[in-house]
């Protein structure tokens, strides 16, 4: 909360409490009236009923950062409240409305830390994925924020399966996971340029075998067939053109494959004892798809 400074003790500007009054219908998240007043007033004067929708009127005028104060504020000044809980969640919201992942993340932590059992604790808990996942813009970033995202979504799918959040948080894993994947193929095509097949093999490799649900794969393989015929591996060349003819028999890699194999007078079926054989017997008995 270092953003807050001496704005705990005085608040500069706008909150009159006869235009802080709540909708005939009885919503105390909606509000008329104007807020501005260049009067500077200490934030306690008010209810935090108040400085609640003053924090909601922040968001309406695209202030989130304003908005995380107000509710903040009432975490400082009513600790122990129903406000409190519900200035919390809001709280956590604004500041990731803002950008401000490290703060969104610890406002959601301390949601579930203090109300696990609370209706909105499946929201902290997708807001504190969200947080990581947001992040992940583009594959060369630092692997580390995707394996909190996934961890952080896995525990929104698992501890709240019946939620939309937990149907959101399926396909946000699946897409982080197949980024993985993709810095994965990344760099084993950098070494493949370079003509460091055996680096490359090995990053390859991880795909196949880790990331096989992914879109990645059928590169993958195909990757693999360019390498182990570069090293002159023929075996585990045309095994892994097996494996793309087994199941991706549809695709531009497998033709791909199928013509480098086929123009050295090889066939593309299992062969040798090697990592790949393995990968066909399971393909073969669906062990992994």
């Amino acid at each position: 909360m270092s953003r807050l400074g001496s704005r705990q003790r005085w608040v500069a500007a706008v909150l009159v409490s006869t235009t802080l009054v709540a909708c005939g219908d009885g919503n105390p998240g909606r509000t008329t009236g104007n807020f501005f007043n260049p009067q500077e007033i200490p934030l306690e004067t008010y209810s935090p009923e108040q400085i609640f929708e003053r924090g909601e009127f922040e968001l309406t005028r695209s202030r989130p950062d304003d908005a995380a104060f107000y509710f903040a504020e009432i975490e400082r000044l009513y600790p122990y409240s129903d406000w409190a809980r519900r200035a919390l969640i809001m709280q956590a919201f604004s500041y990731h409305r803002d950008q401000d992942y490290p703060n969104s993340r610890s406002a959601a932590q301390r949601f579930i830390d203090f109300y696990p059992d609370d209706e909105d604790a499946a929201y902290a808990q997708y807001l504190l994925a969200l947080s990581y996942y947001d992040q992940i813009d583009e594959v060369g970033r630092d692997q580390g924020l995707t394996f909190q995202a996934l961890q952080a979504l896995r525990e929104v799918i698992e501890r709240y399966p019946d939620s939309d959040y937990a149907r959101s948080a399926i396909l946000k894993f699946d897409l982080a996971f197949d980024h993985l994947a993709g810095k994965e193929m990344e760099i084993g095509r950098y070494y493949l340029r370079r003509d460091h097949y055996t680096a490359a093999i090995n990053r390859f490799r991880v795909v196949v075998e880790d990331f096989q649900t992914t879109s990645h794969t059928p590169e993958a393989l195909h990757r693999l067939v360019e390498a182990y015929l570069s090293l002159g591996l023929t075996d585990e060349a045309r095994t892994a053109g097996a494996i793309l003819g087994f199941n991706y028999r549809s695709t531009d890699w497998y033709e791909d494959s199928f013509a480098l194999l086929t123009g050295q007078g090889l066939t593309l079926e299992a062969a040798g004892d090697g990592w790949l054989r393995q990968v066909y017997r399971q393909t073969v008995r669906g062990d992994w798809l």
